[in-house]
């Protein structure tokens, strides 16, 4: 026999474990992810009585490939539309759990006297709850269905996405080993732009592929082409600077607002539950258990700190976005421990040699004791009996018709102007960097200049346009102009400035081609801006520019999707056994595989009447939605169709 390479034997013994231990704490009724951190403890050198794993350096490997997929299924559950739906409460809440905590994690550190780069990462890591036990506990105590749960269940999203950020300032400072507050908000503002640049480039780009490419999208090119972009995110956000995990979750939020969503996210869910596992195991391999006995005090601390910490603070911040004192109680007490974030900012710090190696098992000791006391923490409050208090907490009134045309003017003014800019910026460094080179190459320096800039205005004209033209004639825009005098050179204000900011970015392009003086640049550029404005070439293709990217963004919630009362209508209409009589024909559905002889056909040359003796009454494609098809609807695998037949037509094409 041949020697099997040390990585398979490993993969052999972690899952292995996993699989065993998972079943024990499933009976145990407990989180799955204690489960994997013990059986990695089993699989790890501090266990001397096992078989322990050889090749760590491999499974740190599929560790991190295991984080990629969580990140990636996390942007899938994101919805930048539901989030913004949700007003500011969630978000100042999130922001202000986030920092209490993270304060408390850095006194913390300087009680023991650890480093400040210890310190800044143990705030980091108490800064997150943990969605996954959370949920599983709301679910096992039938809570899911209260109030308290859905505005728990909000803060929870707005963490995972601040956490993300907060990774990537984290990696900033372990790069530069000091936090100053202007390379802070340069490193934020940067972080911005390239946020802005990938979620709408991507938006343009993935939507519309899929859209075109939906005939021969089957589950396995589906899955193999997400799993391609992530991928492809995921190196393009380290070759920038940034983690992995990022650019895992911005490819996943992209796919979340795609009419594919669920069934990449079931796709994914699979592969993500693999190497998932992996990660959580490789987290169990790290404790040892000479650091726990040598860090008890740390540990106690920490878990208090956690629990009196989120129960004060978590309580307090509810309490001053305006909820109810009861309602406020049980959410900060349901925010009670650390979970999966902790692990993935502890393994960076050590990944980086900015922290110290202690922290690891510290955090996961930490994270399985709070996790086992979760449940106690959200009886607890629900056993308080306290009044229905409220904080009458002074807010901005909407009431005046001037003040609330102008906010939604501004608002809509400032969004729009922010991400034509980016494109606009992001263009032409591209040009100017890349394209450049290759006309100058070609025709030489200034003719080569002349026609890289020419190329470059044509590509950025209809961004151009948009800043200035966009929303000029909007119902806000007549709202706030009929108020008076003052809000009419208000509005001429902003349209100069918005025209001035347009004009500048031509003037760039021109200063840094054109051999000539800078006021004959602003000159041409201003002349230029005003045709630019003028041409309805460059407004047909702007308008059609953004008109897809809308379609993109809001093709998930326009999509058609079943009613709840249709499938259950049907889910009891294929239950033929419990009808008192025998029917003639009766309804079945069947799901498309690709060995079906009329997988791949229109439905008028699928013969599915003429050789099965069936009709076809409804189909639930894919992607979640339930159509009445047309004949020349192409039938794809996994689709689900719905038909009416004979018993026996029906059993021959199941059979089949």
């Amino acid at each position: 026999m041949g020697h099997l390479p040390a990585l398979v034997t490993d993969l052999a013994l972690i899952l292995i474990l996993a699989g065993v231990v998972s079943l024990l704490f499933k009976k145990l009724k407990q989180p799955l992810v204690l489960g994997y951190i013990v059986a990695g403890f089993l699989a790890g050198k501090g266990m001397p009585y096992m078989p322990s794993v050889e090749d760590t350096g491999s499974v740190e490997t599929w560790a991190q490939i295991g984080v990629v997929f969580l990140m990636f299924t996390l942007g899938l559950e994101f919805s930048l539309k539901k989030i913004l739906r949700q007003g500011v409460k969630p978000v100042i809440t999130a922001c202000l759990v986030m920092l209490c905590m993270m304060a408390v994690g850095n006194r913390v550190g300087r009680l023991f006297g650890w480093s400040e780069m210890d310190r800044l990462f143990l705030g980091g890591m108490l800064a997150m709850s943990s969605t996954t036990i959370i949920f599983k506990a709301f679910g096992d105590l039938g809570l899911m269905k209260k109030k308290f749960a859905s505005k728990v269940l909000s803060v929870l999203v707005l963490e995972d996405i601040l956490g993300i950020l907060l990774m990537v300032v984290l990696s900033g400072v372990a790069v530069s080993q000091k936090l100053e507050g202007t390379e802070l908000v340069s490193s934020l503002f940067v972080l911005g732009f390239i946020l802005i640049l990938w979620f709408v480039v991507g938006m343009f780009v993935i939507p519309t592929f899929l859209r075109f490419t939906k005939r021969l999208m089957n589950a396995e090119t589906l899955l193999i082409f997400s799993v391609a972009c992530c991928f492809f995110f995921v190196v393009y956000a380290d070759s920038v600077g940034y983690s992995t995990a990022l650019g895992a979750f911005m490819m996943g939020s992209i796919f979340a607002e795609t009419v594919e969503a669920e069934r990449i996210e079931r796709l994914v869910a699979p592969v993500k539950d693999l190497f998932g596992a992996i990660f959580f195991v490789s987290v169990g391999m790290l404790v040892d258990p000479a650091v726990l006995v040598e860090y008890w005090l740390p540990i106690l601390v920490i878990t208090v700190s956690i629990l009196l910490g989120q129960a004060l603070f978590g309580t307090g911040s509810f309490l001053l976005t305006g909820h109810s004192l009861k309602m406020s109680v049980q959410c900060g007490f349901s925010l009670a421990q650390v979970g999966e974030f902790a692990f993935i900012i502890a393994g960076m710090g050590i990944a980086m040699g900015v922290t110290s190696k202690f922290l690891y098992p510290v955090i996961v000791a930490v994270s399985i004791i709070t996790t086992f006391i979760t449940p106690y923490m959200i009886r607890a409050a629900q056993a308080l009996n306290l009044p229905a208090l409220t904080l009458n907490i002074p807010t901005l009134k909407r009431d005046g018709t001037a003040l609330s045309a102008w906010q939604r003017l501004l608002a809509a003014i400032a969004v729009q102007t922010s991400v034509y800019s980016v494109l606009s910026i992001a263009i032409i460094v591209l040009s100017l960097s890349t394209l450049l080179m290759f006309t100058r190459a070609t025709f030489g320096h200034w003719p080569g200049n002349a026609v890289c800039g020419v190329l470059t205005l044509v590509a950025v004209s209809p961004f151009l346009r948009a800043i200035v033209m966009r929303k000029n004639h909007s119902e806000e825009m007549k709202t706030v102009a009929r108020l008076g005098r003052n809000n009419k050179r208000l509005l001429r204000f902003l349209l100069v400035a918005r025209f001035l900011l347009a004009t500048f970015f031509i003037y760039y392009i021109f200063d840094y081609l054109s051999p000539f003086r800078y006021y004959w640049h602003w000159l041409a550029a201003a002349l230029l801006m005003l045709l630019i404005c003028c041409d309805r070439r460059v407004k047909k293709v702007s308008r059609r520019l953004e008109s897809i990217f809308r379609r993109n963004l809001s093709a998930r919630e326009e999509a058609p999707v079943s009613s709840e009362a249709e499938m259950q209508a049907f889910s009891q209409l294929l239950n033929a056994d419990d009808y008192e009589h025998e029917a003639p024909v009766k309804l079945q559905h069947i799901k498309v595989r690709p060995d079906h002889p009329f997988c791949g056909k229109p439905l008028r040359e699928s013969r599915l009447r003429e050789d099965y003796g069936c009709q076809v009454v409804g189909l639930e494609q894919t992607a979640g939605s339930f159509i009445i098809p047309e004949a020349d609807y192409v039938l794809l695998s996994g689709d689900v169709l719905w038909l009416v037949g004979g018993k026996e037509s029906l059993v021959k094409l199941i059979i089949e």
